[in-house]
């Protein structure tokens, strides 16, 4: 069974998307999908690496990008935490409508939306942060206080233009620790030591917060994007714990 057909969010928009089908599928009807960070889109390298190494060892993947980023219809500067949680709703009422459960894996930004996501939606089985953003607030301010939304660009690209919106919305959320606490599903938290975006100290109080039923934390030498061998590292120790929940470790 491939997943195939357009997918939209509630705005209308056109939802860009790849499906990685797995030819030896532990679950059949069982997809994980897999969300970028802010200024990327789907094909990040090292997402599209997650894409292939799961489909290679059991697990369908679906990789997307978020609204106005990528392939995907809207406008970049309407791009926030809480529109893509959004988007995430409607991937998952389209892919649970083709027949399929899901697990999701979000890099950075996108770890704070599935986290925010899995905090109220039942539907996601499994939740793994990669290099997750925990504190919004502070992300924003270190990265981008210095701009004045509307006018200045996100690390001075042009294609990359910082709104308001964007910047309201981190600063009102302020911090995903709260909803973490409402998981009550399996979570993953995979970030590197070296990462200069998001301190991995965040990630290690969001463990030690208990966060997760059960949470489980994993530390790489790798910087915030998993660059070079950092890759197939992450890889496979998201393999690993996916197929250790489903009774397929080896």
């Amino acid at each position: 069974m491939l997943m195939n057909a357009p997918i939209t969010n509630r705005h209308g928009q056109k939802l860009d998307y790849r499906f990685h089908a797995s030819a030896a599928p532990i679950d059949a009807r069982h997809v994980v999908l897999i969300g970028h960070g802010v200024t990327a889109n789907l094909d990040r390298p090292f997402l599209k690496a997650l894409a292939d190494g799961l489909a290679a060892n059991g697990f369908h993947a679906l990789r997307f990008s978020w609204s106005g980023n990528g392939g995907s219809e809207g406008d970049f500067r309407d791009s926030c935490i809480s529109r893509e949680v959004e988007d995430l709703g409607s991937i998952i009422d389209a892919v649970t409508a083709a027949g399929y459960t899901v697990s999701y894996a979000g890099h950075s930004m996108g770890g704070a939306v599935g986290v925010l996501r899995a905090a109220d939606d039942p539907r996601i089985r499994h939740v793994i942060a990669l290099a997750g953003m925990v504190e919004t607030g502070r992300f924003a301010d270190a990265e981008f206080g210095s701009v004045t939304p509307d006018a200045g660009d996100m690390w001075d690209d042009p294609d990359c233009p910082l709104s308001s919106t964007f910047m309201n919305d981190l600063r009102g959320i302020g911090s995903t620790m709260a909803a973490a606490q409402k998981i009550a599903v399996p979570l993953l938290l995979i970030h590197g030591t070296q990462d200069d975006l998001v301190p991995v100290e965040e990630a290690r109080a969001m463990f030690k917060s208990g966060a997760g039923n059960p949470g489980s934390l994993v530390e790489l030498e790798a910087d915030h994007v998993f660059n070079g061998d950092a890759a197939s590292a992450m890889v496979g120790e998201v393999v690993r714990w996916l197929r250790a929940r489903t009774g397929k470790e080896n």
